[in-house]
């Protein structure tokens, strides 16, 4: 997960790529923004179908598999790319979810509220048995069961990638272990949203102690078995290892399969046949509402708007109800989602409970959230809405061409007249010169900050920017060093005093 930098071929021909990349990435919105309207399930399947596969090429995408839910029913799946090397990804291959998991989680926290055995206003403390909350600034009673759910209790967002990674069946540490080196308050509980991975292991432990059975146990058996999700577990098995897909970086490199201590945020392994299935449970159509699994009164609590979100979140949503986004349609209705990523996956799925209409999402690579957002609009259209907050990705992508495309163009124009410069003897190499001396430092300083930028970035385990926007953030990347480098490059010479006029 490293900002990757772009390889050579020339500015000619490094230009001629960006501004191809600027185009088709226009290309990809224009179709969605304009002509995907409603009408039958076969001629906008069609369409996608002859989309996704041109739209994982230029994403890089090795694998996706995607399901479409119509007035309640599952009327299309289909599995594109490759699960493996040389393995096809089919109906049947197993996907890591991700934070895909914090959704279904919340159901089986609400099937012990439903029982009585969980209070929503209850301090969580009271269910987490010996195991006690770090001290903190605040009163520990203010962090209620509820304010986990709806991301409201100040936690952290925990730590992140290889670090809480481990192979299937190596050492690891315990939940009450891992919790123990995570749960930390990072402001004061019900002042706003937080999106935490904590709180939602938290729940986890909450879940063990007033079932008295394990996590991934209780959870397969009073939620994922009764909801049909037959394939989807939270424990790593033998069926999982035969039918996994490798999860690949952003550079494109294979993930190996590993595990959580923690399962509760992001520890479910699940198809998308299941998901389907669950995000068809939660809709208020025949054969939802809670599927025999909620009441309806949880349902509506899950899908309720609980904290505003604001932020870099309200960007993709407006609100969190218990491990669900929410957002308000243009036509008045609300949609529910989520979304998840992990070291090599990217998951999704969105749906309006009211009419019954919904899509999931799974790929095997952290390169798709642009592909998710196209497929998300053309969606939206589809089921006769603006597109969702969500597809706004894509505007993104053009947006990081064009400040690609201006770098580029800054880059060859300074280029040219330091080249131009050097050759017609208006330049001299002379790094001490006293002439222009203001003028060097401050391109030199702008040069060494710029590969210095781009030095740091490229140590980074991860960057949100290209998980965002892989492909225009990785040549950003090369155009902000090739911009840095004739920066600091041209402080180097000064005009003679002949030729004080040219300037750079």
């Amino acid at each position: 997960m490293i900002l990757s930098l772009p390889g050579g071929g020339g500015a000619a021909g490094a230009a001629r790529r960006l501004l191809a990349g600027f185009f088709l990435s226009l290309l990809a919105l224009l179709p969605a923004a304009s002509s995907v309207a409603v009408g039958s399930v076969e001629s906008f399947t069609r369409r996608l179908d002859a989309r996704i596969s041109g739209l994982m090429r230029r994403y890089e995408v090795p694998g996706l598999g995607i399901a479409l839910i119509r007035d309640g029913g599952i009327v299309w799946q289909k599995s594109y790319g490759i699960a493996d090397s040389g393995r096809p990804l089919n109906e049947d291959s197993v996907f890591r979810a991700e934070s895909i998991s914090k959704s279904v989680t919340a159901w089986g926290v609400l099937t012990l509220v439903d029982r009585g055995l969980i209070d929503l206003d209850a301090p969580v403390s009271r269910y987490l048995g010996d195991f006690r909350l770090p001290d903190s600034p605040y009163e520990e009673d203010t962090i209620t069961v509820r304010a986990l759910l709806s991301g409201n209790a100040g936690m952290v967002l925990g730590p992140v990638g290889p670090s809480v990674e481990y192979a299937p069946g190596a050492p690891k540490p315990t939940l009450r272990e891992a919790l123990a080196g995570t749960v930390r308050m990072n402001r004061e509980p019900g002042t706003g949203f937080e999106y935490s991975n904590v709180g939602f292991n938290l729940l986890e432990l909450v879940v063990e102690n007033v079932s008295g059975r394990p996590f991934a146990e209780y959870m397969a058996e009073e939620v994922l078995q009764p909801l049909g999700m037959t394939d989807s577990s939270y424990e790593w098995n033998a069926t999982i290892r035969e039918r996994s897909a490798s999860g690949h970086d952003l550079k494109g490199r294979r993930v190996g399969a590993y595990v959580y201590s923690e399962k509760g945020s992001g520890g479910l392994f699940t198809t998308v046949r299941d998901i389907a299935a669950f995000v068809r449970a939660g809709m208020r159509v025949p054969g939802g509402e809670g599927a025999g699994v909620l009441t309806a009164g949880s349902l509506g609590s899950l899908h309720s708007d609980s904290a505003e979100i604001r932020g870099l979140f309200g960007m993709a949503a407006d609100a969190y109800g218990f491990g669900h986004f929410t957002e308000r349609l243009s036509d008045g209705r609300r949609a529910v989602w989520h979304g998840g990523q992990g070291h090599g996956w990217m998951t999704h799925f969105h749906a309006v409970p009211e009419s019954g209409d919904g899509i999931v999402i799974l790929t095997n690579t952290q390169r798709s959230w642009p592909v998710i957002s196209v497929l998300l609009a053309d969606w939206s259209r589809w089921c006769g809405f603006k597109p969702v907050k969500f597809s706004r990705i894509r505007f993104g992508v053009a947006g990081m061409w064009v400040l690609v495309g201006v770098l580029a163009l800054a880059t060859l124009y300074s280029g040219g007249r330091l080249a131009a410069g050097i050759a017609r003897g208006r330049l001299r190499f002379a790094p001490l010169a006293p002439e222009g001396r203001a003028g060097r430092i401050l391109r030199a300083a702008a040069g060494t900050a710029g590969i210095a930028a781009i030095g740091w970035a490229a140590s980074r385990p991860y960057l949100m920017v290209t998980s965002l926007f892989p492909g225009p953030a990785e040549s950003a990347g090369g155009a902000v060093l090739a911009l840095s480098s004739v920066l600091l490059f041209s402080a180097l010479f000064s005009a003679p005093a002949a030729v004080r006029s040219a300037r750079f």
